[in-house]
């Protein structure tokens, strides 16, 4: 045997290299088994739950007549108020976190503003619930420390038509949350926008407005549009601050809350299956839209 025999390589089996591919193929798929099962579990089970519920009736079979209830009357009204109190949570804080994110992100020297800012946000964004409705109700409640302070400087807000357990009310606080979120989302879109782009607009006699109109704005609406659609879908389905303050505000969460209590009219057991159907078809819009405009600014943005 000579040296070259025993150096040389062994022969290269036909097909290796595509068994090595689906190899790792299939382990990669191994990986996405947990996360499957939790999106199963936790998500398409309850989903389909709801959306045969929806069309059952009370004594077994098909109807319509759950999301006829639930599109009328009181359910309607409900659904409106949860709209209108999320276009309201959605289109003011978004356009107040814009300002105030491209404020920190032009601040000269603003590493470390832009570090605390976006801390502090994330903190508060995720702030909610019954302790968030305590803390207003300890500061701006007919009986809280701020609304005595006001009072005594010869303001009472409630003397105004101001009411913490009313729409105005939980409007207020939802933006408490809803800013800082919008803090979050705009801000990785507006480190986006490259320097370069003012340089050369600056560099060609553009004015402040100009580069707005015609670069900066453009590239930043679909950002802008879909960061207030989120927004809008996280105030549209929140409850527990909402249900902490508030009882007599009819909004769809609180509506399926009821219902899921037991507080429910003979022959509507599941017209709180209706409702919480016409929110997930609600939320599914918003999320395709908020995808469309994310493919729209990833095509900048990059």
């Amino acid at each position: 045997m000579t040296t070259d025999t025993l150096g040389a390589s062994p022969p290269a089996i036909p097909g290796g290299g595509r068994l090595r591919a689906a190899a790792r193929s299939s382990t990669g798929l191994l990986g996405l088994v947990p996360f499957a099962t939790y999106l199963a579990v936790f998500l398409l089970v309850p989903m389909i739950a709801i959306a045969v519920g929806a069309f059952s009736a009370p004594g077994g079979g098909f109807t319509g007549h759950n999301l006829h209830i639930a599109t009328s009357g009181i359910y309607a009204h409900g659904l409106f108020t949860s709209i209108k109190l999320a276009v309201l949570t959605a289109v003011v804080p978004g356009v107040v976190g814009l300002a105030l994110a491209y404020a920190v992100h032009t601040a000269p020297h603003g590493n470390a503003l832009r570090r605390i800012v976006n801390t502090a946000s994330g903190v508060f964004a995720n702030f909610g619930g019954v302790p968030l409705a305590f803390l207003f109700i300890a500061a701006l409640g007919s009986s809280g420390l701020a609304t005595h302070w006001l009072a005594d400087l010869g303001f009472n807000p409630y003397d105004h038509g101001f009411d913490l357990y009313t729409f105005s009310g939980v409007s207020l606080v939802y933006m408490y949350f809803q800013i800082p979120l919008m803090v979050l989302v705009i801000t990785p879109a507006l480190g986006g926008l490259r320097p370069a782009w003012r340089e050369a607009a600056d560099n060609l006699g553009a004015s402040a407005w100009s580069y707005w109109r015609h670069v900066g704005g453009p590239v930043l609406l679909p950002s802008f549009l879909g960061s207030v659609l989120l927004l809008f879908g996280s105030a549209f389905s929140a409850y527990a601050t909402a249900a902490t303050l508030t009882s007599g505000l009819a909004l769809t969460p609180i509506q399926i809350g009821s219902f899921l209590d037991g507080n429910v009219i003979a022959g509507q057991a599941n017209v709180g299956k209706a409702l919480g159907l016409i929110m997930v078809l609600v939320v599914v819009v918003v999320l395709g839209l908020y995808s469309l405009l994310q493919r729209r600014a990833s095509t900048w943005l990059r």
